[in-house]
């Protein structure tokens, strides 16, 4: 069987697009790990294409781990890798718990134990990623680094075949967040208030009396200077130098 890992991403609906056009063979599933914690603009683009790849013969399903919430109660700590007061960071369980595990048990129904070459979005600027599954039933391919593919390369195809370039997919609360992605999530409000509660909920959420934050500056989000540096007066030279000075 031939599975993709499908994240609404770039790089994912790049694959599963080439797939549905005939650029690459036909695959036995699309599946999705619904984290429930995506931006509203990537769940309105998944509504959106979907209808779109199943139409194509890319049967698209959506799979959800039994616990998404941050807050591990049973345990008291959170999931995501929250930054703490001490320095450090804590313990990622959110990408097993929600992605690879749900994933995992729908490939292990759908081929009934059998080898599965599962596709991975991961595209040549990113080569590093590219790692075995660490199972023997799954092995792990990668249609992007094969054709030598960019991220970059994929928006390319995407407009030249007339589709979508979908918004970036990650948990609107992703401690990974740099400022650039914090600032994409404050444009919108709803991610943005999201975001926010999350980090009020695992201020203090620890057994070990750490203080939590979700971006790297360990202060709430609300106190985040999220300005460019072009709003606090630093000149754009890209955009302000004429080209006549010969320097």
């Amino acid at each position: 069987m031939k599975i993709l890992s499908l994240g609404w991403g770039v790089q994912s609906f790049t694959l599963a697009a080439m797939s549905a056009l005939g650029e690459l063979e036909p695959i036995d599933a699309a599946i999705h790990a619904d984290t429930t914690h995506d931006s509203v603009l990537t769940y309105a683009f998944a509504a959106k294409w979907t209808p779109w790849l199943e139409a194509r013969g890319v049967n698209v399903i959506t799979v959800r781990a039994d616990d998404t919430e941050v807050i591990d109660r049973k345990y008291n700590h959170t999931q995501i890798p929250a930054f703490n007061n001490s320095g450090g960071i804590g313990k990622r369980q959110c990408t097993t718990n929600w992605k690879i595990v749900p994933v995992r048990r729908m490939i292990r129904q759908l081929s009934g134990g059998k080898p599965v070459e599962q596709w991975i979005g991961i595209s040549l600027d990113e080569i590093q990623r590219a790692n075995r599954s660490g199972v023997q039933y799954v092995t792990n391919r990668f249609p992007l680094v094969e054709k030598r593919i960019t991220r970059s390369a994929c928006v390319t195809w995407l407009e030249n075949n007339g589709l979508e370039v979908p918004p970036k997919s990650a948990c609107v609360f992703c401690p990974y967040h740099g400022l650039n992605n914090w600032r994409q999530t404050k444009a919108v409000d709803e991610d943005w208030q999201e975001a926010v509660r999350v980090d009020e909920e695992i201020r203090h959420v620890s057994n070990n009396g750490m203080t939590n934050y979700l971006c790297s500056a360990r202060v709430p989000l609300t106190d985040l200077d999220l300005s460019t540096p072009e709003e606090r007066g630093q000149i754009n030279w890209i955009d302000e130098c004429s080209g006549t000075c010969w320097l």
